[in-house]
């Protein structure tokens, strides 16, 4: 478990963003951070235009210009789901730091990352064995490519993917809770 510097969320509304990229388990942890802290999940992918979706479905990755959009509606929705009860949870790969800051600077609130990682092969026989995604096997390397690991000026932690998810949201409360 390694985290990096950042913000204090001092009581204050914050949120958690579950990233990474596809596969390793966004999605499982954030439900249970949120069933841990009693405060609502956003899933990331439910914010995708049916364009960008349909562009995934189809094995094209996304573009820059197809991120933003969703971005912006997931940062303020992350904002106002947090100034409405303090405390929102969400999945999204956030695989740039341009994306990391988008989010934050959309939200309005402190966000904490935490970066869900593992190596390709145990990410494609988790992408291999779900059912009825629309993010194919084939985008993985695009998502690896595009990976940029959190750096230490950024409020975030990395955790290894492939512990638990009681583990995880353990590690996760305790470092949320120690900022």
């Amino acid at each position: 478990m390694k985290a990096t510097d950042g913000s204090d969320a001092g009581g204050r509304a914050y949120g958690i963003v579950v990233m990474g990229v596809s596969g390793t388990g966004k999605t499982t942890l954030s439900e249970r951070l949120g069933a841990q802290l009693g405060c609502p999940m956003l899933e990331g992918d439910a914010f995708h235009s049916a364009e960008n979706v349909a562009k995934m479905r189809n094995g094209h990755p996304l573009t820059d210009a197809d991120r933003w959009p969703w971005l912006d509606r997931l940062g303020r929705a992350i904002g106002e789901a947090a100034r409405e009860g303090g405390t929102v949870i969400a999945a999204c790969s956030a695989l740039r730091r341009v994306y990391r800051e988008r989010l934050r600077t959309a939200a309005g609130v402190p966000l904490f990352f935490v970066f869900l990682d593992t190596d390709a092969q145990e990410i494609a026989k988790r992408m291999s064995g779900r059912k009825d995604h629309y993010m194919p096997t084939s985008l993985l390397d695009s998502q690896l490519a595009t990976l940029e690991r959190p750096m230490a000026d950024e409020c975030a932690l990395t955790l290894d993917a492939r512990q638990p998810p009681e583990t995880l949201v353990a590690q996760t409360l305790a470092w949320v809770e120690g900022r």
